[in-house]
This record gives structure tokens, C-alpha cells and sequence, in this order.
């Protein structure tokens, strides 16, 4: 059911007063462009599942087995586009790129020299030689 004039009016006014209170969060709420980027991928996905899904039973109905191969590598190619994101996903939403930092060091671990084999001998003598 659509909105009255009045309560559009009232809308509008709510809107305005929300904008200029709280910039960050009307523009949030507003919506992005990555937000309808990520809907059209999922909806060209599901389609591009759908239309595999057709392919694919085509195919064994008719014992095609090319047809079915291809109707399922379209729903697997479907299903991967609309599930990964986007290539610009990693970018800020103010307009500036994002930079990736480097991940710190966790806490406690340390770069060790050696193989695994020796830094296991290594353990084995120490625990050896506390007994």
C-alpha cells in the first residue's frame, strides 16, 4: 500500500532531521553502491544455478551426457559468483582505496631456524635431560 502525501511529507522530514543529526548512520542506512553490486551478483548467480539446473536435468533426460556436464559446471559457476565477493569488496566506503597492513606477529610465537625434524630432536633431549 502506498504512503499518503502526508505521511511522505512526514518521511522526508524524519529523513532530513536523522541526516543531521547522525551523517555516519543516514549515510549507512542509506545504502551503497557495494550493497546493490553484491544483490545483482547473487541474483545473476541464482540465475546463472537455475538455468544449470535446467541444462543439467536436460541432459539426463535425454542422455546427453555433454548437456548435463555443462548444465552442472554453469550451476557450480553460478554458484561460486554469486557467493564471492566482489574485486573492489576491499575498498573504504568514503571513496578512498583500501590499504592493506600487514597482519602483527601473535603474541608468544617466535620465527624458529631449523626443520621440523631438528626442533623435534631438540624437545626430545630437553625433555630427556630433565628427567
Amino acid at each position: 500500500m502506498p504512503l499518503s502525501e502526508h505521511e511522505q511529507r512526514l518521511l522526508e522530514q524524519m529523513e532530513r532531521a536523522l541526516s543531521a543529526d547522525d551523517p555516519k548512520f543516514a549515510n549507512a542506512m542509506r545504502g551503497s553502491r557495494h550493497g546493490r553490486a553484491a544483490r545483482r551478483r547473487l541474483v545473476i548467480g541464482i540465475a546463472a544455478v537455475v538455468a544449470g539446473l535446467v541444462l543439467l536435468v536436460v541432459g539426463a533426460s535425454t542422455s546427453q551426457i555433454w548437456l548435463g556436464a555443462g548444465g552442472f559446471i554453469v550451476m557450480l559457476a553460478g554458484a561460486i559468483w554469486a557467493f564471492s565477493p566482489a574485486r573492489g569488496a576491499g575498498a573504504r566506503t568514503d571513496g578512498q582505496p583500501g590499504v592493506a597492513t600487514p597482519r602483527p606477529p601473535r603474541p608468544g610465537r617466535t620465527r624458529r631456524s631449523g626443520s621440523f625434524m631438528h626442533r623435534m630432536e631438540q624437545r626430545w633431549d630437553r625433555r630427556r635431560g630433565q628427567w
